[in-house]
């Protein structure tokens, strides 16, 4: 088996023909078995056709290369999400005008994303931007938002679905 730097390497080309980027491999052990995951990513997010495409690629392609050895193998593709921390610029890049809890030496607080121009961010923390370098940033997590719906659209869409009686 081959370093995951190298195999990062030849697995790259397979995704990138999708135009989705090869975010994180990682290699891990469990039952005694190897699991090989590979995580996709892409600019405007990717859906569970996408990761199957992709996933029928990665393990038809690796079934004809050595670069996982003759020890068997599960092969796990799927997404970031959003629980996954902003590691890589591009990560910042597509989060935009999400909410995000940073941490770091000289900051501690949650804002939203409004800019980014690697390696600088703007933040809005509470109706004041503040720029600073993803290098100053330990830690970035986008935090889940939840929305409520205005009250006339929930009406609406509880009405509509009311069963018609007529209709059985």
């Amino acid at each position: 088996m081959i370093p995951v730097s190298e195999l990062t390497l030849l697995l790259e080309p397979v995704v990138g023909t999708f135009s989705f980027d090869l975010d994180e491999i990682e290699i891990t052990r469990s039952g005694g078995q190897r699991i090989l995951d590979v995580t996709i990513d892409g600019d405007t997010g990717v859906n569970l056709d996408e990761v199957a495409a992709v996933s029928r690629a990665i393990s038809e392609f690796l079934d004809y290369s050595d670069a996982m050895g003759d020890e068997p193998y599960v092969l796990e593709v799927g997404t970031r999400g959003v629980t996954k921390p902003l590691t890589k610029p591009v990560h910042w890049a597509r989060n935009v005008g999400r909410l995000v809890n940073v941490a770091g030496n000289s900051i501690n607080a949650v804002g939203r994303i409004v800019e980014f121009t690697n390696p600088d961010v703007t933040l809005d923390i509470n109706g004041k931007l503040r720029t600073l370098s993803i290098n100053e940033i330990s830690r970035a997590n986008i935090e889940i938002e939840f929305k409520k719906m205005p009250k006339e659209d929930s009406e609406a869409e509880a009405s509509s679905d009311d069963f018609d009686s007529e209709s059985d």
